[in-house]
């Protein structure tokens, strides 16, 4: 620039500062409403949230407590500059963790069907509050005429000092900003004040029992592979799952994991192969076998770092039916090869030869790692239906005798499998679930999916957090031993025919309900990001213990005392409180009888 242009543009930043000084008292900074609500609140941008009914939140050694702080820029004009703001939290026993809730667009919220459901949020497409995006710096800025929140969250630990604690959430704005014109705007004596919200932490002296749910959230290893466009197994990608698996297991309440000690055969398209994730290396050398556990002996440490007490196997034979074996990579003769799939049969004496060598050296492999027949369940084939008995029965026939002693589950819903004795542990859907508590099946477990969206409780992005956490109390109710979820980080589409973008394609290209295919999303660097929904199925999770905790103190009698209070009859998977107030004050009756009663 000539020396002629550069004084021009001199000239010009001043005229635009004598400009702002003549007209700062016109610009005006927009108002910004600020409020605390609770962790069951999902805020939308355009509809006001319920502000935080009552002052108190209460929690115990080993659990998270969580509020949101809600703000909105209002009387916003033309003109108006939007300020920013620092969040900080003080009094406090531990430091709190912020995140910005992020939004998150679905056009399928719902099956056709969830029409006739009003215990929804909306059953129209939009954007979703879900995603919990680390605020470090604490820093945000308000949107005009919109509801966002921060998530604020409280990580309890077991040598936290018991007490009542007044914290104070605080928002500090910004005091200058930078207008367009490159001047220096301050902010008006009116936006210069700190806004202060405060609640009481109450933290429990007492020690609440340890999870006793076996809970898995099926783990998909190739999903994380794919994504960060790691090569299968290497050290990229062991760094990857040492921090997916350690956040499943030590902040979600995930002490049970999919292990894929073969590429395991779910929400694969017949014909099709996923990519292959297989932890334990196979050699066949003059139709002998011998295996490798080294790459699943890192597995197992792992989960044991992180708190997993329990392995499920990948499943011996395909989902759907159980027609056809498992994909299995092995070196034969010297060259790599698939040895197993789709083209072999359930019933193949081949198979039954490699799983007479396989299985029994596996089982001795993982109890020398420090997983014994109580800590392994193993798998048939996921969600087999009436059609399916037969060629089910067959597959079972199989590996019957090879799996004596360990636990043997599967998702199905079908009653006929358990009365005619071909399951014995079965795992039914919460809304199939009814004829096996009626029948008294011991050592229940129960799951959802997709298919779930009409009455019971799920997570979907379109539906209420209280109709997630309700899951917890319900499964205290019925005396519920495992729960389990097919998606903790399924970023694949439907039969894992391409990567979904977990951001924008949060249905997995139509094929599932936005929020049923995972909890946590793929941030950078290979990091974990959480959500509302992990959030508060963990909530559930911490509700089961406190119960677990009062039961062992003041009787069964007493907990479920407390539970039904003014409610009439006993709660059902289809008929249980819709409302959060009832979760948040059953939270608070529960502390002052465990810590006062």
């Amino acid at each position: 620039m000539s020396d002629a242009g550069k004084a021009l543009m001199f000239l010009l930043r001043l005229f635009c500062d004598w400009l702002l000084q003549m007209y700062q008292e016109e610009i005006k900074m927009s108002k910004t409403e600020f409020f605390l609500a609770s962790s069951l609140e999902k805020v939308f941008p355009c509809r006001k949230p319920r502000a935080l009914d009552g002052t108190t939140l209460s929690v115990w050694g080993g659990m998270r407590a969580a509020v949101q702080l809600v703000f909105r820029a209002s009387d916003y004009q033309d003109g108006s500059l939007l300020q920013s703001y620092t969040v900080s939290v003080k009094g406090a026993p531990v430091p709190a963790e912020l995140y910005l809730v992020e939004l998150l667009p679905s056009d399928f919220p719902c099956w056709e069907n969830a029409a006739e459901d009003e215990n929804y949020l909306t059953h129209e497409p939009g954007l979703f509050p879900d995603l919990l995006t680390p605020l470090e710096d604490g820093r945000i800025r308000p949107v005009p005429r919109q509801y966002r929140s921060v998530w604020i969250s409280f990580p309890v630990t077991e040598d936290t000092v018991p007490g009542n604690y007044e914290v104070t959430v605080e928002a500090s704005p910004g005091l200058s900003l930078v207008t367009g014109s490159g001047g220096q705007w301050e902010a008006a004596e009116g936006c210069r004040e700190t806004v202060s919200l405060s609640f009481w932490l109450r933290v429990g002296r007492t020690k609440l029992e340890k999870q006793k749910l076996i809970h898995t959230e099926w783990f998909y290893a190739d999903c994380l592979a794919d994504y960060y466009r790691v090569e299968p197994l290497s050290e990229a990608h062991w760094a990857v799952l040492e921090r997916f698996i350690g956040q499943a297991g030590r902040r979600h309440g995930v002490n049970m994991l999919l292990t894929p000690v073969f590429t395991p055969p779910l929400d694969t398209e017949v014909g099709r192969e996923r990519p292959t994730v297989q932890l334990v290396g196979v050699t066949r050398t003059e139709g002998k076998y011998s295996f490798d556990f080294s790459a699943l002996e890192r597995w197992t440490a792992l989960c044991q770092k992180s708190g997993i007490q329990y392995l499920e196997i990948a499943h011996l034979f395909t989902q759907w039916g159980a027609y056809a074996t498992p994909k299995i990579m092995a070196c034969v003769d010297g060259e790599m090869k698939r040895i197993f799939g789709w083209d072999v049969p359930a019933d193949s004496p081949a198979y039954r030869e490699f799983l007479e060598s396989f299985l029994p050296a596996l089982k001795a492999s993982l109890e020398e790692m420090g997983y014994d027949r109580e800590h392994v369940y193993f798998h048939i084939s996921d969600e087999p239906s009436e059609e399916h008995m037969d060629s089910y029965l067959a597959a079972k026939r199989q590996v019957l005798d090879l799996l004596e002693g360990y636990p043997v589950i599967d998702a199905l819903s079908s009653f006929s499998f358990y009365q005619k004795g071909i399951v014995k542990q079965p795992v039914p859907a919460n809304d199939h679930i009814q004829l096996f508590l009626d029948a008294r099946v011991p050592g229940l477990w129960v799951y959802y999916c997709c298919c779930q969206g009409v009455d019971v409780p799920n997570r979907f992005y379109a539906m209420p957090s209280q109709r997630n956490r309700i899951m917890g109390v319900l499964m205290y109710l019925h005396r519920i031993e495992g729960f389990l979820h097919w998606g903790y980080n399924f970023y694949y589409t439907q039969f894992s025919r391409r990567l979904a973008d977990p951001y924008r394609m949060t249905h997995a290209d139509y094929a599932f309900p936005s929020g049923d295919a995972y909890l946590v999303y793929p941030g950078e660097g290979g990091m974990p990001l959480t959500s509302i929904r992990a959030e508060v199925q963990s909530e559930g999770l911490a509700d089961i213990r406190i119960l677990d905790t009062l039961e062992q103190k003041k009787g069964r009698q007493e907990a479920e005392k407390i539970i039904y209070g003014e409610e009439k009859g006993g709660f059902t998977f289809r008929n249980y409180p819709h409302s959060a107030e009832y979760l948040l004050s059953l939270r608070e009756k529960l502390f002052d009888v465990l810590e006062n009663g």
